[in-house]
């Protein structure tokens, strides 16, 4: 009983599906982007406290 073809099934996502997969899509690409810049203004807050004590 081997299947007929090897092919995946694939599924057509409808015209409503595809909106809210983009608005999915645009919601996670800018909570990383928040992130990434979260990480980068504490890493130079601790960076600059590091050159004012190794000033002083």
């Amino acid at each position: 009983m081997a299947p007929e073809n090897d092919l995946p099934e694939t599924v057509t996502l409808t015209p409503d599906e595809l909106k809210a997969r983009k608005r999915r899509n645009l919601w996670i690409a800018l909570t990383i982007g928040a992130f990434v810049l979260l990480v980068f203004f504490i890493s130079m807050a601790k960076v600059q406290d590091g050159i004012v004590a190794g000033a002083s």
